[in-house]
């Protein structure tokens, strides 16, 4: 049996490698350094007297396929539809002269139907925000956390705007989308790999 899955492992590696889009990860314009540990990846810019930090990790990042009929109707030699990491991700917004960072929680909506005509230009939006003291790495939960759900939206906009202007934007989150869907095949093929080598071995 270990056989037939370590040959079975091989030919998959082989197909993802085939249809892997990035032999390196793409960048983000705008100045983004990126830092990766494991599934996690961190992306940090410095502007003027500020620190944006952006992490996401790529867990649980692909959303599950809602038709599951389409899939069986599909022709074997069709390709299967491209798997799109969208991480939630968290910005934070460190001042050179305050103790606080701003965090603010975003996510993608899983769909984007149903919200005709109210905010679609958006593909992200800030789900939570709160104040965390800078440097430490336990957020309290004592700290007051504010939901966006019954936000006014006027409030909204303007987080919305305030993360734009340090360029979390929609390009930002569709490269951002593109990057995570990257590290995520390519944690995937590892993964293959390490199975492999782990069948394998005797």
């Amino acid at each position: 049996g270990d056989k037939a899955f370590a040959q079975f492992l091989s030919d998959e590696i082989k197909e993802e490698k085939k249809i892997q889009k990035h032999k390196s990860l793409p960048k983000v314009s705008g100045g983004w350094e990126l830092e990766v540990h494991g599934t996690e990846a961190k992306l940090v810019r410095k502007i003027a007297g500020e620190k944006i930090t952006v992490t996401f990790n790529i867990n649980n990042s692909i959303p599950p396929s809602a038709d599951e009929e389409t899939q069986e109707e599909q022709k074997p030699d069709e390709q299967e539809p491209d798997l799109t990491s969208t991480p939630n991700f968290v910005v934070e917004v460190i001042k050179d002269d305050t103790k606080q960072t701003l965090v603010l929680d975003c996510h993608y909506p899983e769909d984007e139907v149903g919200h005709e005509g109210e905010e679609e230009s958006d593909i992200f939006t800030i789900r939570e925000v709160s104040f965390q003291p800078t440097g430490e790495s336990d957020w309290k939960d004592t700290n007051y956390t504010l939901n966006t759900d019954s936000l006014d939206w006027a409030l909204y906009d303007h987080l919305m705007d305030f993360l734009a202007d340090r360029g979390v934007d929609n390009t930002f989150a569709d490269e951002l989308i593109e990057l995570s869907t990257a590290l995520e095949h390519q944690e995937y093929i590892k993964f293959l790999e390490d199975l492999k080598s782990f069948v394998k071995c005797q």
